[in-house]
Order: C-alpha cells, then sequence, then structure tokens
C-alpha cells in the first residue's frame, strides 16, 4: 500500500466503468476492457464489474463479463456474491448465465442456496444440482 494520491483522471475513468456497468452499457463496457481496463476492476467496497451488473439486472453485461474472464465468485467486502445478490434482485436471465459460467451457489453470506431457499426458487437449486 502507498501514500501516492490516485490520480483523479484514473478515478473519473473509474467511476465511468462502474456507471456502465450499473447501466447495463455493454458497449461502454466492451470498449474499456478492450483499451486494458482490468475485466476484475473493484470499488471501494469490494464490488466487481460484475457484482454491479449482477445486481441491477444486466445480463448482456455480465455476460460480456464473463466472456472476458470475470471472477464470477469473487466477493465484495459485505461477503456478497454477485450470483446472490442476482436471485435477492429477482434477476434470472443474471442467475442462469453466472450458474452457466460455474458460479458457486455457496459462495459467500448469505450463499446462493439460501437466497434461493428463501425466495422459494426450487428452479435455481435445481441449476446445481448434477
Amino acid at each position: 500500500m502507498t501514500d501516492d494520491p490516485i490520480d483523479p483522471r484514473l478515478q473519473e475513468i473509474a467511476q465511468r466503468v462502474f456507471d456502465a456497468a450499473r447501466a447495463g452499457d455493454a458497449g461502454t463496457i466492451a470498449a474499456y476492457l478492450d483499451a486494458g481496463v482490468p475485466v476484475n476492476l473493484t470499488n471501494g467496497t469490494g464490488d466487481t464489474l460484475v457484482m454491479l451488473a449482477a445486481y441491477h439486472g444486466h445480463a448482456e453485461v455480465v455476460q460480456l463479463l464473463i466472456e472476458r474472464g470475470a471472477d464470477v465468485d469473487r466477493l465484495n467486502d459485505r461477503g456478497q456474491s454477485p450470483v446472490a445478490g442476482a436471485i435477492f434482485k429477482g434477476e434470472e436471465a443474471v442467475v442462469r448465465a453466472l450458474a452457466a459460467a460455474g458460479a458457486d451457489p455457496n459462495a459467500g453470506h448469505p450463499t446462493a442456496v439460501d437466497s434461493a431457499k428463501m425466495f422459494g426458487r426450487q428452479d435455481y437449486l435445481e441449476l446445481w444440482r448434477s
């Protein structure tokens, strides 16, 4: 860790990328990734781009990030996983994309399994039975 301040221009770029993930702007996300922004970029609360896109229901962005190598199991600072967040928000297409990408249903707290049980989503539980 260093005491050097973060370049305000870098902070501005990072904020644009996080905003694009929240808004579901796949074109902007792809352009920034192509320009070298790390696919697992994390904000000050530990949310990755895939976490933000998943929580806001943007399956296209989630799929883009998966294809670019995003860590689908990376927990935020509160110990939450992208797939559990998507279940909490009722984002079925996102849940299915993350499950297909191998998201761990037992990662974080509450886990995706716990969330699916809480919301009575047996169909989600079936995604991980095999």
